[in-house]
């Protein structure tokens, strides 16, 4: 194969898209809904025809109120179980939940007197963990979250809330948005992603934004959970008076313990203290109390005056009484 032919093949690749040539084209993620517009009020005698990669998978009839889906129809596979949708006066295929296994070329026929066709291309990529984290949101009441679809913008983007419509790009919200959350709600018109600030237990549920371009429009969910403060900040503020008692008591068992120590050994000092003085006290009058006892027990063997003439040498002692 020649350089030119190789440049040929690339450039007609490019030009054809994956799916080929006059394909709509749209890429999706795993739990996306998609819906795919026909462009076409249906009249009575209109019927439609969608088929996957060959196989039939809807029709609508003459009969508005008996359409087919999925395994109703004779050539399906029943690969859908009843997450595909017919829009009765358009004719428009919406697919919900969408697998990878939903990837794939789909054909639109409206037969009238004459047959149109439409070709649409449909890529199902599988969200990684971060893409899941941002399609689940818990916060506690007070705080904001942003809800970010991760697209650019589109003609329409429109947010619902639990079904109910509460905010489009380059619309104002409808009065039940209003009314519900009342000025805090913030819009970014450049990606849509929606802001709610100072959220409400009030404000969990499910929100979506619908993406409508020219044949097709995409919804995207996502699960809020707002959790209350009041139960969780009483049973903080429980846990910090508790432990601020304890806190308390240990201190005060410690100072007693410091002051009982203190005293003990302030005592100990003063006992020692006496016994050392009273000690001293004892060898200070032992040898006045021997040398009385000997002079008294002299006196009381000395013979009577009369008897024996007294010592010269002992007359200078006198006994004061």
């Amino acid at each position: 194969m020649t350089h030119v032919s190789v440049w040929c093949l690339l450039l007609c690749l490019r030009v054809r898209g994956v799916f080929g040539a006059h394909t709509d084209e749209v890429s999706v993620m795993e739990g996306d809904s998609v819906t795919l517009h026909t462009d076409v009020k249906l009249k009575q005698q209109h019927r439609i025809r969608w088929y996957l990669n060959g196989i039939q998978i809807a029709e609508i009839t003459g009969d508005r109120n008996k359409p087919c889906t999925d395994d109703q129809c004779k050539d399906a596979d029943g690969r859908f179980r009843d997450r595909l949708k017919l829009d009765h006066q358009t004719g428009s295929l919406t697919i919900t939940n969408i697998r990878t296994t939903d990837s794939g070329v789909y054909h639109l026929q409206i037969i009238n007197s004459i047959i149109s066709k439409k070709t649409f291309g449909i890529s199902v990529g599988v969200p990684d963990a971060e893409q899941n984290q941002m399609n689940i949101k818990a916060v506690n009441e007070g705080e904001s979250v942003t809800l970010d679809p991760g697209e650019k913008k589109n003609d329409l983007m429109t947010w619902y809330f639990n079904d109910v419509c509460i905010a489009e790009i380059n619309r104002d919200p409808n009065k039940d948005g209003k009314e519900r959350f009342r000025d805090r709600l913030k819009l970014d018109y450049q990606t849509g992603s929606l802001t709610i600030r100072n959220i409400t237990t009030t404000d969990s549920g499910v929100y979506k934004i619908q993406i409508i371009r020219s044949r097709f429009s995409i919804t995207k969910s996502f699960n809020v959970t707002v959790t209350s403060l009041g139960l969780s900040s009483s049973v903080i503020e429980e846990k910090y008076v508790a432990s601020a008692v304890v806190g308390v008591l240990l201190l005060v068992a410690a100072v007693a313990v410091v002051i009982y120590s203190h005293k003990r050994k302030t005592r100990k000092k003063d006992i020692s203290t006496q016994h050392s003085d009273q000690a001293n006290h004892v060898e200070t009058s032992f040898p006045i109390q021997t040398d009385a006892l000997l002079m008294t027990r002299a006196i009381e063997t000395t013979p009577n005056a009369s008897e024996t003439p007294m010592n010269p040498s002992l007359k200078h002692f006198v006994f004061c009484t």
